[in-house]
């Protein structure tokens, strides 16, 4: 029989975990005994196996096993009975069985940066003065500037900022941070190129801000093996410079200013995602910082593997609620050889889709599939950006490759036939690097060149950019309605599409007295790409904003699976909190 004293000396372990757990969820486990031990197996295991788990395993619930006799019931036992019966045993997790969570006093906040400030003095090579200012920021600007940004769609009230920005330059300094954010229950928003648009850095609950932004060091290149290890704050536009030399390429390419953690935590993508995928399916390993400090790396670096859990691709798509990721090692490609771009504009947006889909059909890989609305094309053309003006029409950018100039040279025929089929108004392709260079550059210009015609419009003018997907046979139909919807509503926009694998972007300019009016159109669109069996956002990500249309999509019983991830690994409710679903049942509208 297991002794008093080795139970009354594991008493302060065994409540401790009892404090972290119990709050969290509500009761809903059976009462009957029956239940309670057909739910020991996986409450022990995740006690870790530890000795004092599987001893009072073995004391309590080994089948035939003798009850203690005692006049009076254990403290310790009845601590186990309120453990097991605050640990739901199902596989989903509705919000409604959560309490709020609690967070950090202003006070346990300033205890918690007192001891971050000597993490960094800390880990501060010697001989180098430490500078606390490059390591923890509260300026206003500061503290603003990680709170909001003019592209976010969902703006951040004025009482939503961080107490703290923190810079950490290293993993292990991540890891320390988060060991007493842990302990203190502080919340955290990891962020680092700051370029979301669907409110996903927001403080909601206030706490602080992780910015990884200086861990932006190129590890390891392995040109052989065709991968690149890179710390979390690299941009991918340095380093897509880094590659150039090498003539290879990673395949997400987002808007400027993204950095690999945030491309990974949203599963961004961009203008190379129809031929060399999303960032998911370009992704060999990562390297995650948990809530609790601990830091995991997901795999090696096999281009496949069958080897347990996907973890990669639990971590890219979390927003960082789920972890915070500090490296990554990526697949890269080889660059094709010789490469071309042509440019083909037509009567309606109907006739550009089709040629697009029997593009597809046929097998032919094209390196970028672009689409631009007519307003899109009048607005580059009045913004002056491009040296050349363009025609006036829904216009397909194309980016042909291949291995040689007769590959290309067949390529650019094909195409050429197809789009005569579909009544294309004219055809252009590069025939050189300045030629591909000047005809692609209205692709690159399409979003500064809408900020600046709202602007010169008036000063006031804000932008509303959103993105949704759908099947690309659905695409002509969800395009047609979503620019008549938004025209019928009297607001400016223009729309971009990565036609080749159905994602479509609305850029909708509107006065501040017009945001009711952005905000239903917008709404009507990712609607009706939910109707078209699509998703609400290709490559944006749910963020704050895009909640309430995840639930559309998916329903309430996938986020409740979610949910019960989301709180296995972060108890405590402290990493980017409510983020992508609700994470409280008495959350306070925003």
């Amino acid at each position: 029989m297991l002794s008093r004293t080795f139970l009354r000396a594991s008493r302060a372990g065994i409540r401790r975990q009892v404090s972290l757990i119990s709050p969290l969820q509500k009761r809903y486990a059976s009462s009957s005994s029956s239940a309670n031990a057909k739910g020991a197996n996986s409450i022990f295991a995740f006690l870790g196996g530890s000795l004092v788990g599987a001893l009072t395993y073995k004391f309590a619930f080994s089948p035939g096993s003798q009850q203690p006799q005692e006049a009076t019931p254990d403290p310790i036992v009845a601590d186990f009975s309120s453990y097991l019966t605050s640990i739901s045993t199902l596989s989903t997790l509705p919000l409604s069985d959560l309490e709020s969570p609690v967070y950090a006093s202003r006070e346990k906040v300033e205890q918690g940066l007192t001891e971050i400030r000597e993490i960094f003095k800390k880990n501060t090579p010697k001989g180098t003065a430490y500078d606390d200012s490059l390591c923890v920021n509260n300026t206003k600007e500061e503290l603003d500037s990680h709170s909001d940004t003019y592209f976010n769609s969902h703006h951040a009230l004025p009482e939503e900022r961080p107490l703290y920005v923190v810079y950490p330059r290293s993993t292990q300094e991540v890891s320390e941070i988060m060991k007493v954010c842990h302990k203190y229950r502080i919340p955290v928003v990891p962020t680092s190129g700051r370029s979301s648009l669907e409110g996903h850095f927001i403080p909601t609950r206030g706490g602080i801000t992780i910015d990884i932004s200086n861990m932006n060091q190129i590890v390891k290149l392995d040109k052989t093996d065709l991968d690149i290890t890179v710390q979390g704050g690299v941009g991918w536009e340095e380093l897509a410079d880094y590659l150039e030399e090498y003539n290879l390429l990673f395949s997400s390419d987002p808007g400027p200013g993204a950095t690999i953690s945030g491309i990974c935590a949203n599963n961004a993508s961009g203008t190379n995602a129809s031929r060399y995928g999303e960032t998911y399916k370009n992704v060999l390993n990562l390297t995650v910082v948990l809530a609790d400090g601990t830091v995991i790396k997901t795999k090696q670096r096999p281009r496949k593997s069958s080897a347990g859990y996907n973890l990669n691709s639990l971590f890219i798509g979390s927003e960082g609620t789920l972890g915070i990721i500090t490296e990554a090692t990526l697949k890269l490609h080889v660059k094709p050889v010789i490469e071309s771009v042509i440019v083909v504009p037509f009567n309606t947006i109907e006739d550009a889709a089709n040629s697009v889909n029997e593009i597809l059909l046929k097998g032919m890989e094209l390196n970028a599939i672009e689409l631009l609305d007519d307003k899109m094309m009048q607005v580059i053309n009045i913004s002056g950006e491009t040296t050349k003006k363009w025609q006036v029409s829904p216009t397909l950018f194309l980016k042909v490759g291949g291995s040689n100039q007769q590959v290309v040279n067949s390529l650019i025929q094909q195409i050429k036939g197809i789009v005569g089929n579909n009544k294309n108004l004219d055809f252009q392709f590069a025939s050189n690097d300045d030629e591909k260079t000047e005809l692609w550059s209205a692709r690159k210009v399409a979003l500064w060149s809408t900020i600046n015609r709202g602007k010169e419009i008036n000063d006031e003018m804000l932008l509303w950019t959103t993105d949704a997907a759908v099947p690309i046979s659905n695409l002509p139909q969800f395009l047609k309605e979503t620019k008549a919807d938004i025209d019928n509503h009297g607001l400016k926009n223009s729309l971009v599409a990565h036609i080749g694998d159905g994602n479509a972007h609305s850029f909708i300019l509107y006065l501040p007295s017009e945001r009711d009016t952005a905000e239903k159109v917008v709404n009507n669109m990712v609607q009706r790409a939910i109707r078209l069996d699509g998703t609400c956002t290709g490559e944006h990500g749910i963020g704050f904003g895009k909640r309430d249309f995840l639930v559309e999509e998916v329903g309430e019983l996938p986020i409740a699976v979610m949910r019960k991830i989301k709180l296995a690994l972060d108890p405590l409710r402290i990493l980017n909190p409510d983020k992508v679903f609700k994470i409280d049942p008495n959350e306070k509208g925003h």
